[in-house]
Formats: structure tokens, C-alpha cells, sequence
């Protein structure tokens, strides 16, 4: 098996990861993967992929994580990791669709505008 390359974005967070055959290593910007995301929480969301499709420790995933917080960096890579899983092996794609996994989340923060305190809110009117 050749080295796949995919992509995963999640708010402002991009995953870039290189999955190759392995014993289930992941690396994230040279740092192990429960160091890097030390909450269960996070551990969870990142391997969620991984544990539906039963190849927690067939591929070895080398990450380089930028942007965003450790929540949209989580998401991102899941997004990443979807993504390769699906094309290592195409029939694996229902059941990762199924769960909601394949799907990018389009949600970004709204910019903030002139003239009003955030991107919604305004000040307080006064009519005199």
C-alpha cells in the first residue's frame, strides 16, 4: 500500500495526514497522539473513524495539525482520517457517511462589522 495523503478542515483548523500501513501509531506535529490530546474526549472524537471501520491498529498516521483550538483540530482530523479510510477502501464509505463522519462541518465565525461592538450585537439605541 502506497502512502495516502488527505485533508480535513474544521473552523479555522487544518489536519494535513500521511496514512501508511502500520501498527496503529499517531503522530501529531511530531508529538504522540495522548500527549497532544490529553482529554478521553478528544481521544474519542479522533479515533471515532477508526473504531467503526475495525482498523485501530492496521495504519500508522503521521498529522501536522495547524490553526483553530484543540476542539476544531479534533474534528479536522476525524474529518482527515474519514477521508482516507474512504479511499483505502471505498465500501467503507456507507457506514462512515452513516455516522454522520464525511460530512464537513461548514460552520465559521461571522466576521465582526463596523460600527457595532461583535459580529451581531449593537449598541445600545438611543432615541434622544
Amino acid at each position: 500500500m502506497e502512502v495516502v495523503n488527505t485533508i480535513g478542515r474544521r473552523k479555522s483548523a487544518v489536519a494535513r495526514i500521511y496514512v501508511n500501513e502500520g501498527k496503529g501509531n499517531i503522530t501529531i506535529n511530531k508529538r504522540e497522539f495522548k500527549e497532544y490530546f490529553p482529554t478521553t474526549t478528544l481521544q474519542y472524537i479522533v479515533t471515532q473513524p477508526l473504531n467503526l471501520v475495525e482498523a485501530v491498529e492496521k495504519y500508522d498516521i503521521k498529522v501536522n495539525l495547524d490553526g483553530g483550538g484543540i476542539k476544531g483540530q479534533a474534528e479536522a482530523l476525524r474529518l482527515a482520517i474519514t477521508r482516507a479510510l474512504m479511499q483505502i477502501d471505498p465500501e467503507s464509505r456507507k457506514e462512515l457517511k452513516a455516522a454522520g463522519f464525511v460530512t464537513r462541518d461548514p460552520r465559521e465565525v461571522e466576521r465582526k462589522k463596523p460600527g457595532q461592538p461583535k459580529a451581531r450585537k449593537r449598541f445600545q439605541f438611543s432615541k434622544r
